[in-house]
């Protein structure tokens, strides 16, 4: 089931100086008996990434890096003006925000559905959030783009506080079946506990989430709404990180991925009241997370960034955070690094907001979960509470 309350419905805060709107849009999957109790919600906000799907400008983008790259490798001679011109236009093209008409739009948010079904299952409300307004005018403004994402997951999670208390405001009757297409029925009133919400964030979403559950950020979460968990993906990291101390959080990355994902465990470890878990994934790249940005999905932009190693079926080791590629590792498939985030993402939430206590010794590191073996190394910090 999805909503879709329109590209520029969210006007960024005027505080944070960015220019453009965000959609409020969102991907929803839910037990299926929702109208038994109340159920914990967790919201997803996927990471940067191109927002159109164009095609033409993918081909033609990827055509002009060719040119002038072989230009550098053997010398020969390209107008470089020329090549430099179509790469800016056809960035810009598919980093547009709306997407020209008759473009569709890259649809991130939905990425995580293998994630999204599975906590439905286990008697969670999820929530995957669009972001591409915030990655199209992202460019150059790093150093307020976590306000902004955590700015947008408070705007979310307003709009369910108030559905849930009331029936009523801007997601009343905005709910559509992803397969008819036909308005849903579905009832969340008094169904949706805003008090223990969780919440994941892959990539600069898992950075906007890592800024919501700060500690400087917590006076801002919408009134009625408690956040008591989250868990990141590869999150990268903020200029200014603030402290995290109150809320549990766990971090997950993968030894082969690029992306400069900082250190928050080593940040709070330690001061933390809240136990928190940071667990390495052997041979993970950071694109595996979300399934249109995998190359199985045959989306435009979508793509394989590990660095290859010297062997097929292997990437070099980014771990941990170094400049240098490292020794080469076992490349993990798409499905593989997919079930191992959903094992520690599905037992954490159940751990951390449904109170089954029994994936602890799964997520403190002390039993490998089954078949896993030693696919992945944990770090864990019980908190001084």
């Amino acid at each position: 089931m999805r909503y879709n309350l329109g590209d520029q419905a969210f006007p960024p805060p005027k505080s944070l100086g960015y220019v453009g709107n965000n959609e409020l849009d969102g991907a929803v999957y839910y037990p299926d008996d929702i109208s038994s109790g109340t159920h914990p919600l967790i919201m997803i906000e996927h990471g940067f990434w191109d927002t159109c799907a164009d095609a033409a400008a993918s081909t033609s983008l990827a055509a002009a890096q060719a040119a002038l790259a072989k230009d550098e490798q053997s010398g020969d001679k390209v107008d470089a003006a020329k090549q430099e011109a179509i790469i800016k236009a056809d960035s810009d093209r598919l980093s547009a925000w709306p997407c020209a008409s008759g473009v569709r739009q890259i649809p991130s948010y939905l990425g995580y559905d293998y994630l999204g079904r599975d906590l439905a299952s286990q008697g969670f409300v999820v929530v995957s959030i669009g972001a591409n307004g915030i990655n199209s005018t992202s460019s150059g403004q790093a150093d307020t783009v976590y306000q902004e994402r955590a700015a947008l997951i408070n705007a979310q999670l307003r709009m369910w506080q108030q559905l849930s208390s009331t029936g009523e405001g801007p997601l009343h009757g905005s709910f559509v079946d992803a397969r008819s297409g036909h308005t849903s029925p579905v009832n969340f009133k008094n169904h949706v506990d805003l008090k223990n919400v969780g919440l994941m964030g892959h990539s600069m979403g898992g950075g906007g989430v890592m800024q919501e559950i700060a500690d400087s950020s917590r006076n801002t979460w919408p009134k009625g709404v408690s956040i008591n968990a989250a868990f990141a993906l590869a999150p990268t990291a903020t200029w200014d990180v603030d402290p995290i101390t109150k809320t549990s959080f766990a971090v997950m990355w993968g030894t082969c991925d690029q992306v400069n994902t900082g250190e928050y465990f080593d940040w709070n470890k330690d001061d933390n009241s809240a136990p928190i878990a940071q667990y390495t994934v052997p041979g993970g790249v950071h694109d595996f997370y979300n399934k249109q940005w995998s190359p199985s999905s045959g989306q435009v932009s979508a793509h394989d960034d590990a660095v290859p190693g010297s062997k097929p079926g292997t990437c070099k080791s980014q771990f941990p955070g170094a400049t240098t590629p490292q020794s080469d590792q076992k490349e993990l498939s798409e499905q593989r690094q997919r079930r191992i985030t959903q094992d520690y993402v599905s037992a954490y939430f159940a751990d951390h907001l449904l109170g089954r206590t029994q994936y602890e010794p799964y997520l403190t590191g002390a039993k490998p979960f089954p078949g896993m073996g030693g696919a992945v190394s944990t770090r864990f910090d019980g908190g001084s509470n």
